[in-house]
C-alpha cells in the first residue's frame, strides 16, 4: 500500500508547474505511406452515464462509447493534468549527448531521411507529443503504467488531430483525448472508446525502443527531443522507483484477470497482423538473440540485444537495470525472404553471409547498406497486452 500512496503522490505532482510552450519544429521530408489499423471496428454500445466528473471537464459525446464506462478510472490528475508536448522542439546529437547517458531508453521514429529520438526521461512527464515528423502528423506517446512506447498517425480522414490526456486510465493504460472532438482514445491499441469518433481507429506507424548509444551511432545527423519544453520538470528522474520490479496487482489496475502464462510484469514485444497476435516474451528472446516467424502472413525478424535500461527501475532512468531492446523487420529483401542467426555478438543472414545490426541495417558482406523494413510492434508488460489481446499467441523456445 505504501508504494501505491507515492506512485499516487507522484501522479499528482506531475500535474503541477508548468510555463509557457515553446515554437513549433520545423517541417521535414516526404513521409512513407501510413500504416492502416489490423483489427476490426466494434459497435458502440448502448448510452450509460459516463465516468464521474468527466462531463465537467469534457464536451465529449458521451452517448457514444465502444467500452463500458465502469471499466474507466481516474489516474488522479484531471484533462491535461499531464501536459502533452504540442510544440516540441528538437535539438542535434551533440547537444543530447551532454544529458542523456548511453544505455537511455528513447523512442526511435524515422520518416525518411528524418529520425528523431523521443527520450523517455521526457515522455514519462508528458506522455504525448504532437508532432510532425517528415510531413507525416503523428502523436507520439507512452504510458509508464504499461511500458507502451507508440506513434500514430493523427489523422482521421482529412482532419488533423492534436491529442492531450484525459487523466483517465482503463485497464491501467492511458486514454488520450483529441482536441478538435474530444473524443476518448486507448494508447494501447489506438481505438476511440468514447465520442464523436467511438469505433474508429488511429493508424499506427513503425516506432521502437532502442538505447540512446544506438541511436546516436545510427542516426548522427538526428534531432532529438529537448528537454527545454517549457515546462518544469525533474527530466532524468524516475518516478515509478521499482515498478516494473513489483509482484501483486499493477498499480490502478482493474480488468480481466491476468493469465497466469506469464507474470504479469513480464515485458513482451508484441505483433499484431491481420488479426494474429503474438507475444515475445524478453525472457526468451534474450536467450536467443534472434527470432525468425510468421505473423498474419508475414515472415517477421525479431532482434534482442543489450544495453538499454528500463526507465522504471531505479531513481533516475540512466541507472535502471539493462532490460534490453527489441526491434521488428519484414524478413524479406527484394522478394526473397531471409534467415537471420546470431553469430556471436552478431547478427547474419544463412542467404548472403551479410552481417546486420539491430536497427535492421546490413553493415557488411554482399547486402550492406541494405536496410530492412520495420514493422509496428510495441512493448508491453503482460498485463496490459493480455487484457486486451487474450487470444495472443506466446512464442517460446
Amino acid at each position: 500500500m505504501l508504494r501505491l500512496r507515492q506512485l499516487m503522490g507522484v501522479v499528482l505532482w506531475m500535474a503541477t508547474a508548468c510555463t509557457a510552450p515553446l515554437p513549433p519544429s520545423p517541417s521535414a521530408p516526404t513521409a512513407p505511406p501510413p500504416l492502416k489499423p489490423t483489427v476490426s471496428t466494434p459497435t458502440p454500445l448502448p448510452p450509460e452515464p459516463p465516468p464521474p466528473g468527466a462531463e465537467r471537464e469534457f464536451r465529449t459525446d458521451f452517448s457514444r462509447h465502444t467500452v463500458p464506462y465502469a471499466e474507466i478510472l481516474s489516474g488522479g490528475p484531471p484533462k491535461d493534468g499531464i501536459p502533452a508536448l504540442d510544440r516540441p522542439h528538437f535539438v542535434e546529437v551533440t547537444a543530447a549527448d551532454e544529458w542523456l547517458h548511453d544505455q537511455e531508453p528513447v523512442i526511435l521514429i524515422q520518416v525518411g531521411e528524418d529520425a528523431r529520438a523521443y527520450p523517455l526521461q521526457i515522455l514519462m512527464w508528458h506522455e504525448i507529443v504532437n508532432d510532425t515528423v517528415g510531413d507525416l502528423p503523428l502523436a507520439v506517446t507512452y504510458c509508464p503504467l504499461c511500458n507502451t512506447g507508440i506513434a500514430f498517425i493523427r489523422q482521421v480522414d482529412d482532419q488533423v488531430l492534436d491529442f492531450g490526456t484525459t487523466g483517465r486510465l482503463r485497464f491501467s493504460n492511458l486514454i488520450m483525448y483529441d482536441r478538435q472532438t474530444e473524443s476518448w482514445w486507448q494508447q494501447a491499441n489506438g481505438e476511440a472508446i468514447a465520442g464523436a469518433f467511438a469505433g474508429r481507429r488511429l493508424r499506427l506507424y513503425p516506432a521502437t525502443i532502442v538505447a540512446w548509444a544506438d541511436f546516436k551511432t545510427a542516426y548522427p545527423q538526428g534531432r532529438v527531443l529537448s528537454r527545454e519544453t517549457g515546462y518544469r520538470r525533474d527530466y532524468g528522474r524516475n518516478p515509478y522507483v521499482g515498478y516494473d520490479a513489483i509482484r501483486t496487482t499493477p498499480f490502478l489496475y482493474q480488468g480481466p484477470e491476468i493469465p497466469a502464462t506469464l507474470p504479469a510484469m513480464a515485458r513482451v514485444f508484441t505483433l499484431d497482423r491481420e488479426g494474429e497476435a503474438v507475444a515475445y516474451p524478453y525472457e526468451v528472446l534474450a536467450r536467443q538473440g534472434v527470432v525468425n516467424d510468421t505473423v498474419g502472413g508475414l515472415a517477421v525478424v525479431i532482434f534482442w540485444r543489450e544495453g538499454t535500461a528500463s526507465a522504471l527501475d531505479d531513481f533516475t532512468v540512466a541507472t535502471g537495470r539493462d532490460v534490453g531492446a527489441v526491434t521488428a523487420f519484414a524478413a524479406e529483401l527484394d522478394g526473397r525472404r531471409l534467415t537471420f542467426y546470431r553469430d556471436g555478438p552478431g547478427i547474419r543472414d544463412k542467404e548472403t553471409g551479410s552481417t546486420w545490426d539491430g536497427l535492421g541495417r546490413a553493415v557488411a558482406g554482399p547486402l550492406a547498406g541494405r536496410q530492412l523494413t520495420p514493422v509496428v510492434g510495441i512493448n508491453h508488460f503482460w498485463f496490459s497486452w493480455a487484457a486486451f489481446r487474450p487470444d495472443t499467441r506466446i512464442y517460446t523456445d
